[in-house]
């Protein structure tokens, strides 16, 4: 089981003890739930993962350790859940939260991205009580225990494009005639979470390439992109599927992008 978001006055107050109605203007996140399981702290968990433990100080993640009196629930059990039971049976699988088995886990920080999996298009993450998607977790692209949660680390877009072209072997390089766009990112063109649009696309048809190509009317009937007029092209259909600039991730035989 997931944290559980609790909204309102009167729930926050069940949850916290007594905290008054005018207390809070924020949604309370209570830290995730085992039956019969009492939070205990990191240091246990550091006996037995150490090398984990180690890596995931300086991790993303890492601002979630907490000391003192105000340790308990945070770190590795704001994750994984109270970890007595897990402590005290040495291990096992059935008596921890695993986020890669639940991001529900995940998705109750990260509400926003909760939300876009939601959406028509979207990536085949598995989620209980619902039909397999295609076996992703957001561990997948996203390390929790070490660097930067963010893809790549955080250094690059091309940094980034690596943890993407695991999957998508056919768009990888090298090409003779390269889409500039794809130094800058995947995630220029697509949001790997969901979206309305096919494919994962932050924009549809000509809207998305015309956010970077840009278009100039110089006279009527006239649209310049590129320094040539598409005024006739442009209502053919999008710019790839209308047989123009089908290799949008890079050519190997023809300079605008052509198979």
């Amino acid at each position: 089981m997931g944290m559980v978001l609790v909204a309102g006055a009167s729930a926050v107050g069940l949850v916290l003890g007594g905290v008054s109605c005018g207390s809070l203007e924020r949604t309370v996140v209570a830290p995730p739930h085992i039956p019969g399981a009492e939070y205990i702290g990191d240091e246990d968990c550091e006996i037995c993962h150490d090398t984990l433990y180690a890596s995931y100080r300086f991790s993303s993640h890492a601002r979630l350790l907490a000391t003192g009196d105000n340790a308990l629930g945070h770190g590795c059990e704001a994750c994984h859940g109270p970890g007595s039971l897990h402590s005290e049976a040495g291990g096992g699988r059935g008596n921890i939260i695993n986020p890669r088995k639940d991001p529900r886990v995940c998705f109750d920080c990260h509400l926003d991205i909760r939300s876009r999996f939601q959406l028509r298009s979207k990536h085949p993450v598995d989620l209980p009580g619902e039909p397999m998607h295609g076996g992703l977790s957001c561990a997948d692209c996203h390390p929790p225990h070490s660097g930067s949660a963010r893809p790549g680390n955080g250094l690059s877009g091309i940094a980034a494009n690596e943890v993407c072209l695991r999957c998508h072997e056919q768009q990888r390089g090298p090409f003779v005639f390269e889409h500039e766009a794809v130094r800058e990112g995947c995630t220029t063109c697509h949001d790997p979470h969901g979206s309305v649009n096919e494919k994962l696309l932050v924009a549809r048809n000509a809207s998305l390439c015309l956010r970077c190509h840009f278009q100039q009317q110089t006279a009527p009937g006239v649209v310049l992109i590129g320094g040539q007029n598409h005024a006739d092209f442009l209502s053919r259909g999008t710019c790839w599927t209308a047989g123009c600039h089908e290799a949008v991730h890079g050519s190997r035989i023809h300079s605008s992008l052509r198979y």
